[in-house]
């Protein structure tokens, strides 16, 4: 124990950032993009993830044992795209009395994209109605791309969907009050101009006042057959602001549409590209963000990606791992 106390100090003094290992996952931690949620009935925990027609794991603890249940959508989305058996990123919320699942239906490199969204009373496998899209879509004649949705209800009880992913990097636009639908036009709230705009997978956290944007940024995958050189991996960052639309800005006070971020998690020990992450709070682990990473002991594939959770500290209000 001392000797990690002295590492961790010696690291920071001359300014290597020290990052805490993902927590334990027993059987079946495969992940992509994943969303986790507890369900407030039995206490129940739910993992869904990118990929084919949105799998289903449960376990009674975030530790696991992670078990898989099968497809939210065997049948694909009723969204007319191109990509609509392949479903991306889901984003599961309980609004009201049902839980309703966000997905992108999208395919690799294209801007014809949507979100659409299914509810559930149970988040069981066999439970999921889809409902087609939410009116947030995409074609090559906009500034984004209209996928990796990422809800946040305000303060004052009004929903926000946070999207986007390369282009104009992250966009956000208000919803109805059932969550369902947007309800207005779509504005950016987060841009890096560099390169190819790697900004994607958002998700905002609200605490003590701040709303916290984390999202993604660098190369997400196929590390195994092109790796990409050192620091262009996935590594996740957060901006905040006390308005849910911003101006968000990062710890130094550079604002998020001009390439701010201040640095969560990045690769270390074999832990390579960390991303596709959420936040969530729980009154036993406390304040958790979950994500997936490859682990370069098991292999870099996307097919071999893990799934990773650790519980947050917070400094003069800004997360650390």
């Amino acid at each position: 124990m001392l000797f990690s106390v002295l590492t961790a100090t010696l690291l920071a003094a001359v300014g290597i950032q020290a990052y805490s290992d993902p927590e334990s996952c027993t059987g079946a931690c495969w992940a992509h993009d994943p969303s986790v949620i507890k369900r407030t009935s039995d206490g129940e925990w739910f993992r869904f993830n990118t990929g084919s027609e949105i799998g289903i794991w449960k376990a009674s603890s975030l530790e696991g044992s992670w078990v898989y249940q099968g497809k939210a959508f065997p049948d694909g989305s009723s969204i007319d795209l191109d990509g609509n058996t392949d479903l991306w990123a889901p984003d599961v919320h309980k609004v009201g009395s049902k839980y309703i699942m966000y997905y992108s239906v999208s395919t690799s490199g294209s801007q014809t994209s949507a979100i659409g969204y299914a509810t559930s009373s149970t988040m069981e496998y066999g439970s999921w109605t889809d409902h087609g899209s939410t009116g947030i879509a995409s074609t090559s004649s906009k500034n984004y791309n209209a996928i990796d949705a990422a809800l946040i209800e305000t303060s004052d009880g009004d929903y926000y969907m946070n999207f986007g992913s390369f282009w104009g990097d992250i966009y956000q636009v208000a919803m109805n009050s059932g969550a369902t639908k947007s309800s207005g036009s779509a504005y950016q709230i987060a841009y890096n101009g560099t390169g190819t705009h790697p900004l994607e997978g958002s998700y905002m956290y609200y605490r003590s006042g701040y709303y916290y944007l984390f999202f993604s940024s660098g190369i997400c995958c196929g590390y195994d057959s092109d790796k990409p050189s050192a620091g262009e991996e996935y590594k996740i960052y957060v901006c905040r602001s006390t308005s849910v639309s911003g101006t968000f800005y990062d710890k130094s006070g550079t604002s998020c549409l001009k390439a701010g971020g201040t640095l969560v998690l990045a690769s270390h020990g074999t832990v390579y590209g960390p991303g596709g992450q959420g936040i969530l709070a729980d009154d036993d682990y406390g304040t958790v963000m979950y994500y997936h990473y490859a682990d370069t002991s098991v292999g870099l594939a996307d097919s071999e990606y893990q799934f990773g959770w650790n519980t947050l500290t917070w400094s003069s209000g800004w997360p650390s791992v």
